[in-house]
């Protein structure tokens, strides 16, 4: 009998929830960190990437062979590229041009095609670049800002495995908004477990630069985006986010990306205003795709 083995795409999610051990929780509260860069393209956006392909594929939007096109800032790229080569898709991806080398190169190493944007222009410009060039036929836009099958991947996965993990414990969930998709989906399915879960979403503190968060613009707010999910929104610096960043890596071993240490900055700030608390929080990359900005130097 043929053994049915899995294929790299099983093994998007089912990722580790770890404590902090070293640095200091406040007030007898269990901080959690969700370890996304587990997921074989090395972050969180693996769960969308894959979602947004296989739905559409069944609701027969897409087939492969079409050519797909993206708006990023990194990791969904990478994410989506890895997918696309999985699934047999061409993909062009639209970033800013100041983006890590490390990023640029794994997107082009599973075979996706670059096309940059001025730093200056940012994500505004590539995701209109990109809506564009389909309107000219030059593809389809999966589009996570817009994209109700983002935050399913979420629903479907990470927030009940985050709610197993913790046996139904957690009473937060803090994680950083870029499209906002793990954030929507999580709190999704972590409200209807209980609705005395608070939701706390991080964005970048007018001024500072977290790749992977921003604070929108209101003409260019995801629209999957929807307020009266999140419970409380936490500012968090630049300088912030580094240095938490860094502690993680050599106080905890947990080796993620800046975004992922302003999670966990935000979470820490929660943790000396509750107490006895179970606050889960998102890493949702590697730090080996951002050694070339000199964020760890």
């Amino acid at each position: 009998m043929a053994i049915d083995y899995p294929t790299i795409a099983d093994y998007v999610g089912h990722t580790p929830l770890v404590r902090l051990q070293r640095i200091p929780v406040a007030n007898g509260n269990t901080l959690l960190c969700k370890l996304e860069g587990n997921n074989p393209a090395g972050s969180v956006k693996d769960r969308p990437a894959l979602s947004m392909i296989e739905l559409a594929e069944a609701r027969g939007d897409i087939q492969p062979g079409d050519c797909l096109i993206e708006a990023t800032s990194g990791n969904t790229g990478i994410a989506l590229a890895m997918a696309a080569a999985i699934k047999g898709y061409q993909l062009k991806l639209i970033m800013p041009a100041n983006m890590s080398s490390e990023r640029k190169a794994a997107m082009s190493a599973y075979g996706a095609e670059l096309i940059e944007v001025t730093q200056a222009e940012g994500m505004e410009r590539a995701r209109d670049l990109a809506l564009d060039m389909q309107a000219a036929g030059e593809g389809k836009v999966l589009d996570q800002f817009s994209n109700a099958d983002n935050p399913e991947a979420h629903y479907r996965s990470t927030g009940p495995e985050i709610w197993q993990q913790t046996q139904g414990t957690i009473t937060h969930f803090v994680s950083s908004m870029g499209t906002t998709g793990t954030i929507m989906g999580v709190s999704r399915y972590l409200k209807e477990q209980n609705p005395e879960i608070q939701i706390v979403g991080l964005q970048p503190q007018e001024g500072s630069q977290i790749p992977g968060i921003r604070r929108w613009p209101e003409a260019y707010l995801p629209k999957i985006f929807e307020r009266s999910r999140v419970d409380r929104v936490i500012d968090i610096s630049q300088k912030q986010a580094e240095e938490t960043m860094r502690a993680l890596a050599r106080r905890e071993g947990i080796f993620c990306g800046v975004s992922s240490g302003g999670s966990v900055a935000g979470a820490l700030q929660l943790a000396e205003e509750v107490s006895n608390a179970t606050i889960v929080c998102i890493i949702c990359d590697r730090g080996d795709r951002y050694l070339s900005t000199g964020v760890f130097g």
